[in-house]
């Protein structure tokens, strides 16, 4: 274990995370920074850690939502979820073969793109038999547009004078990782929050079915395929806030961490994050990262905004 002067900048910077003054943006840009500087104890297992961290603040999350809000949500949204999700896939597998990327690589970006990146990227890449310089690079394209996706969409959001519920919606579609789409919505409102949270979790359900079929795709022997449990927690959070709406009081403690500890989970995104893997993704994956994020987004909010 790193000694504590050595440690020590990195727990001041979770510290301030916990403060009132830390946004999701500011705490990627912190650990960006301090993965850059070397000031991230290399005895820390960060990545291990913000995974965990991750799925306890989201299935926090869920005591702060009402079971019929979260319905009508999912239930508005499902159309264009299947939409984008099936759309992504099909346009990234003849975007790879165009641009000459190695075609794993290309799928797990689309994958990525399509479902909820970094954790649709961990669930399909033993499906289809990957490579760690192919998960990586696919990580690493995703971790970027998710750092881009924080700053961009609030602003786009606030100079298209979407509502809460439009921007949400569109956050969920459009952004890739969970922590990025509930850091990017939490900075336009509760409601956004809210929605986002919702069906961006809905969607991270096809995380399943896409892997099934990857195998199938690719031929792969391997049936092992990583299912993120923290969705039926978060339902079953849901379940029991609306069932025992007595301790109200209680889940909103609960909800205002979970924000809190999402945070922190941001943070610990951006140390993982450093120029020496952004050089290491190379030119084609940016290209096709970049091409994905750019239809679906577009063709996402065209359609928002003409229902």
């Amino acid at each position: 274990m790193p000694t504590f002067s050595r440690a020590l900048p990195f727990w001041v910077a979770v510290m301030f995370c916990l403060t009132p003054f830390a946004t999701s943006p500011t705490a990627l840009i912190v650990g960006f920074m301090l993965a850059n500087f070397g000031l991230v104890p290399k005895g820390y297992q960060v990545a291990k850690y913000t995974k965990k961290l991750l799925a306890y603040s989201i299935v926090g999350l869920g005591f702060g939502i009402q079971f019929e809000q979260a319905l009508a949500v999912t239930g508005d949204g499902i159309g264009l979820i299947i939409a984008s999700i099936f759309g992504t896939l099909v346009v990234g597998w003849y975007a790879t073969k165009a641009i000459g990327l190695e075609t794993k690589t290309g799928y797990l970006i689309s994958s990525g793109t399509a479902i909820c990146g970094g954790s649709a990227i961990a669930a399909v890449s033993p499906a289809i038999n990957a490579k760690d310089d192919q998960i990586g690079l696919a990580l690493a394209t995703v971790f970027v547009l998710n750092s881009i996706a924080l700053f961009v969409f609030p602003v786009i959001g606030h100079a298209l004078g979407l509502d809460q519920q439009t921007f949400g919606t569109w956050a969920a579609i459009a952004i890739h990782d969970t922590s990025s789409v509930v850091g990017a919505a939490s900075a336009y409102g509760e409601e956004a929050l809210t929605t986002a949270t919702t069906l961006k979790l809905a969607r991270a359900l096809w995380i399943v079915p896409v892997a099934l079929v990857s195998a199938f795709i690719f031929k792969n022997k391997s049936k092992s395929i990583t299912i993120p449990y923290f969705i039926l927690f978060y339902c079953v959070a849901i379940g029991f806030s609306d069932l025992l709406p007595q301790f109200e009081a209680a889940y909103s403690v609960i909800f205002d961490i979970s924000k809190k500890t999402l945070v922190v989970c941001l943070f610990l995104i951006g140390c993982g994050i450093s120029v020496e893997k952004l050089k290491a993704s190379g030119p084609k994956p940016l290209i096709l990262g970049v091409g994905l994020w750019t239809v679906i987004s577009v063709s996402s909010l065209a359609y928002l905004l003409l229902v």
